[in-house]
């Protein structure tokens, strides 16, 4: 919606130089590509108001306010544009509207007080304002009418109108007239509020609407050699179509017989050969192709078109570099989605056969004992770089993710650590040290409940481990607040996200409040496996407890 904004902000600058007609064509663009614009519709209708052309004017506020029922705004322009239609009652009525999104907008405030002025003068028996002897003297220097003075037709009309009031009704659907009785009674368009700017939602662009086929033109008449080329190629298609490749290659070699200057040829003989996955010859056709097509100023579609297919050739005989360069090079030519989305493929496969490639064990397991060697000199930093280059080696190793897990523990990196200790457990599910670091920095990190889970999935692995067990006391004791401060375990509970967005939970407090009144009402609570997963997660949390 680049486009959308950029006319919208050169209508704008049109307006603000009085370039009213070209102000309302870049609004129509606009609102031609983005029809649901509400801002694009309130700007034009200004557009039309200063150019004299009320009755668009308002179809344009009337339009503002659909679309976007609750922008005061809307209802300001649209006052604005009845106001200057003489539908006084009307215009009262928009501006209390909009007054009622938005009590505190001058704008809407003081279009309501002059419209209401206007029609309390009018119920007094308001003065003929063309009667007044400078009538013709403010219009001929006031900018909005003193071209208008140039014209003897108008300067008559206004003489009538001095002498027979009457007849200002008959003259309202004048553009003129209303302007200039604008001008009379002191309203002036350029106090308006200025066009909006402010960031809008933009739907998605209404579907086109089917344009009439323009009438084909009657085909220029071809050389002779062409029309028989032509004739071939139809017919190559044809069996193309079918499958029949040996004789779809027979039409096109023909086609190239009468016609050698065309790439088309060389691009339709290229997809049967591919089709036959003779990809070799289809590279060698489309390199023919486009030498012709760059001799004889062929269509850049048509060569980059030819680039793909030598990249698609490539890429099925598994030579991902050179697809790539041919890829890159059809995209020079003509940039499409399609091209795009082949070269971000063939770009994803290189890097993962240049992560392949990388993976060497004998080197890995140098590295880690490079970093053991480290880490037991406390010099943790350099051990994390031997363990990483260690993991690029041999990425599927669970046990050095565990070492640097380790070393990120030391230097206090818990999140690092505790991303490591999830891929070891996730490579190897029963390495139970991997389970163990994980409760460790589960419990550096004060978060028990889920530190206590990891401990267990240790002690499934080995009942009698004593890391296991002592790290699963220390995580319940500090779970159930044994010998602890019970304002500092409320602090712990309170700082988990996860106990956070429970206790957010409207449905959650309604319950808990439930339970202290009816302890029993509990067991029904706790059939619905998602209420018990919470329920749970606070009773670990020692924020509730169950008698």
């Amino acid at each position: 919606m680049d486009k959308v904004g950029a006319l919208k902000n050169k209508g704008n600058a049109a307006l603000a130089e009085n370039k009213f007609d070209e102000a309302i064509n870049c609004y129509t663009e606009a609102i031609n590509i983005d029809g649901n614009n509400h801002v694009l519709y309130s700007n034009r209708s200004a557009a039309y108001a200063k150019a004299n052309k009320y009755d668009l004017a308002l179809q344009d506020a009337e339009k503002t306010v659909q679309i976007k029922p609750d922008w005061a705004k809307g209802y300001s322009r649209k006052g604005s544009a009845l106001a200057y239609l003489g539908r006084t009652d009307e215009a009262i009525a928009a501006y209390e509207k909009g007054l009622e999104l938005d009590p505190n907008n001058s704008q809407l405030k003081d279009g309501l007080a002059e419209v209401r002025a206007q029609r309390n003068s009018s119920a007094r028996g308001f003065p003929n304002p063309f009667a007044s002897p400078d009538v013709l003297a403010r219009l001929k220097y006031d900018p909005r009418t003193k071209d208008y003075m140039n014209d003897p037709s108008f300067v008559s009309l206004i003489q009538q109108l001095q002498r027979n009031p009457n007849l200002l009704s008959q003259k309202l659907q004048d553009p003129r007239v209303i302007t200039a009785l604008g001008v009379l009674m002191g309203i002036d368009m350029s106090q308006e509020e200025p066009m909006d700017t402010e960031p809008t939602y933009t739907p998605p662009p209404r579907k086109p609407e089917p344009k009439p086929e323009p009438q084909k033109e009657p085909e220029p008449e071809l050389p002779e050699n062409k029309k028989l080329a032509k004739e071939e190629k139809e017919l190559g298609n044809e069996s193309y179509k079918k499958k029949d490749f040996q004789n779809a290659i027979e039409h096109y070699e023909a086609a190239l017989k009468h016609d050698p200057t065309d790439i088309t040829f060389y691009n339709n003989l290229a997809a049967v050969f591919f089709e036959q996955k003779d990809y070799d010859k289809c590279i060698e056709y489309c390199e023919k192709g486009i030498e012709t097509g760059r001799e004889n100023r062929a269509d850049f579609k048509l060569i980059a078109k030819a680039f793909m297919r030598i990249g698609n050739a490539h890429k099925r005989m598994k030579k991902y570099h050179s697809a790539k360069t041919a890829y890159e090079k059809s995209m020079s030519e003509h940039r499409t989605p399609e091209i795009k989305t082949l070269l971000s493929e063939v770009e994803k496969i290189i890097r993962e056969e240049e992560r392949k490639a990388y993976i060497d064990p004998v080197r890995a397991e140098e590295e880690k004992e490079q970093g053991n060697e480290h880490f037991k000199k406390g010099e943790y930093a350099t051990a994390v770089k031997h363990y990483t280059e260690a993991i690029k080696r041999n990425p599927d190793d669970a046990k050095l993710y565990s070492n640097r897990a380790a070393c990120y523990t030391k230097l206090a990196a818990f999140d690092l650590g505790l991303k490591d200790c999830e891929k070891c457990v996730e490579l190897d599910p029963k390495f139970i040290k991997g389970w163990i670091r994980k409760g460790c920095i589960l419990q550096g990190m004060q978060q028990a409940s889920k530190a206590i889970a990891a401990f267990q999935k240790a002690l499934e692995i080995d009942p009698n481990n004593q890391e296991a067990i002592q790290g699963y006391r220390q995580c319940t004791l500090e779970s159930a607040g044994v010998g602890g401060d019970p304002e500092k375990i409320r602090q712990r509970a309170m700082a988990d996200p996860e106990v956070q967005a429970i206790l957010r939970d409207p449905a959650m407090r309604m319950i808990l409040e439930q339970m202290q009144s009816d302890p029993k009402a509990v067991q029904d609570h706790l059939r619905n496996p998602d209420i018990a997963a919470k329920i749970q997660k606070l009773l670990e949390s020692g924020l509730i407890a169950i008698h």
